[in-house]
């Protein structure tokens, strides 16, 4: 069942983004870092990020966080999908679809039809299924030097 993140799920939701940010070489988080993105999850503000996760038999297998965005080229603005995660015990029975799907849903629901996001080039696995939901973007990202 894919719904949306709610106060109680604490525990589970850090244990999948922990999962996400070791994923993505991030593994060394402090706890602060953790608290202060639930606390922003939760604070429900429609300018910030929400987040939808996937539930089986009371137990969190997956999450995604998204953010509605203004976007000069379409009026009603565009949806940023940012994470997506799955545990890795739960992968290849279709939860990560579902929370994308999850995501659209939302979008259309907000009238925010345009939905992006990122992903590893590296990324196989998840690019064959990101190929089979969406176009990919013609678009090479750059980011300031620091």
């Amino acid at each position: 069942m894919i719904r949306a993140l709610r106060p109680e799920d604490r525990k589970g939701w850090q244990r999948l983004y922990e999962g996400y940010q070791a994923f993505y070489g991030f593994d060394d988080r402090p706890p602060s870092f953790y608290d202060r993105a639930f606390d922003r999850l939760m604070a429900r503000n429609p300018r910030d990020f929400h987040g939808l996760v996937a539930e089986a038999e009371g137990r969190l297998l997956g999450l995604t966080h998204y953010v509605f965005h203004p976007n000069l080229w379409r009026e009603e603005g565009v949806c940023y999908l940012q994470d997506l995660f799955t545990a890795p015990e739960a992968r290849g029975r279709g939860i990560a679809r579902a929370l994308i799907e999850g995501v659209y849903a939302e979008a259309d629901r907000a009238g925010v039809p345009a939905v992006y996001w990122l992903t590893a080039e590296d990324n196989y696995p998840g690019r064959m299924l990101y190929d089979r939901m969406a176009v990919k973007s013609p678009f090479i990202r750059y980011n300031r030097k620091l």
